[in-house]
């Protein structure tokens, strides 16, 4: 399973240079607003270490990595919504990532102009929220004419519901867009927030902050009156572009003069993971090692089923054991001797780094 972040912010705060540094991509970057005209995209592998062990423990042919997708977009501005700049016509393209990242200057650099000519980053982080907020706005005013309209024709099986999404965009969604808030920071319920999924509101996606800051401050531990409990990763984009040239054996050696214990990237991930909730479990054999990244709690059925609907359908049992465990004993056989590998059933919840075959009736 792949998963996927967007990537927005003013003009020069620093996206598209993090995103070529993160990504190893070459794109436009250019010191004048708008550079980046159509999205860029890129692929990156999660880094993970109980994979490469378990691949040299099974001997396997091959390896493959979670992935996370990048989607870097042009440049937001002050009115985005009403046209101006160049972003908001690309909003769409990320309305169906997983997580927006919000790219925010706080470096001090002179030579590179701010499109407000002034760095501050709770101003930044306040202009881009609005205009998302704004740009979901301009998707919940249709639907809620359209579920009126809905209303109009009598003896609709799905009356009732349609009544119940009509209230909750009169009273809670429009006046919250409206005064450009988004609806992740709003009091919505579990099920009202599966109730619009499917409109892919932009505001209600998780956020994360990456702070763009100088050489020497990558170790700071930042917090902004103005963005109470949000996640704030601060980076230095020049310092990843630095790392995204260095051979990988110079990489550790760079990373340790700057006091820095993860790149960018790795923190990112981190973030994200935890953001959204997500853990891996792996499989392990001759062919191939591979980590399958699925939403914590998610049950071992379910799991089996992003390796194949057939493996959910007809699931009996799954036999788990922790890739610790395992890489100890140095084998499947080894550790079926040693009595170290569970047969769980279809009550199983998954637990991160478990190691599973799973057993199924075709």
């Amino acid at each position: 399973m792949s998963f996927s972040i967007g990537i927005v912010g003013l003009p020069n705060v620093g996206k598209s240079t993090l995103f070529k540094a993160l990504t190893k991509k070459q794109i436009d970057i250019a010191n004048y607003p708008f550079c980046t005209i159509e999205p860029n995209k890129g692929i990156v592998a999660v880094p993970d270490e109980r994979l490469e062990k378990l691949a040299v423990m099974s001997k396997s042919a091959k390896t493959i990595y979670t992935t996370i997708e990048f989607v870097d977009i042009a440049g937001l501005v002050k009115g985005a919504h009403k046209g101006e700049g160049l972003g908001n016509k690309f909003l769409h393209n990320i309305r169906e990532v997983d997580a927006i990242c919000h790219v925010l200057r706080d470096f001090r650099s002179g030579e590179i102009i701010h499109v407000n000519n002034k760095v501050d980053p709770e101003g930044d982080a306040e202009t881009i929220d609005i205009e998302l907020a704004f740009a979901d706005l301009e998707v919940a005013k249709p639907h809620l004419s359209k579920l009126k309209g809905k209303l109009k024709t009598s003896g609709s099986p799905d009356e009732k519901e349609t009544i119940k999404l009509v209230e909750l965009f009169e009273t809670k969604i429009i006046p919250a867009l409206e005064n450009g808030k988004a609806l992740r920071k709003i009091d919505l319920t579990d099920d009202e927030k599966q109730q619009i999924t499917y409109l892919s509101f932009l505001t209600l996606k998780p956020m994360l902050y990456l702070l763009n800051v100088d050489e020497n401050r990558v170790n700071d531990n930042p917090t902004f009156e103005k963005l109470p409990g949000e996640v704030i990763i601060p980076v230095c984009a020049k310092v990843e572009a630095d790392l995204a040239d260095l051979p990988k054996e110079e990489v550790a050696e760079y990373m340790e003069a700057l006091g820095l214990k993860m790149s960018g990237l790795d923190r990112i991930i981190v973030k994200a993971y935890e953001t959204l909730n997500l853990i891996s479990f792996l499989t392990t054999g001759p062919d191939e090692t591979r980590a399958w990244t699925i939403t914590r709690g998610m049950k071992a059925p379910q799991a089996a089923g992003k390796i194949h609907g057939d493996f959910e359908r007809g699931f009996i049992s799954s036999e788990t054991i922790n890739w610790q465990d395992l890489l100890n004993v140095g084998s499947e056989v080894a550790a079926k001797e040693k009595g170290l590998i569970r047969l769980e059933g279809k009550n199983y919840v998954m637990q991160d780094g478990d190691v599973c075959l799973f057993r199924f009736n075709v």
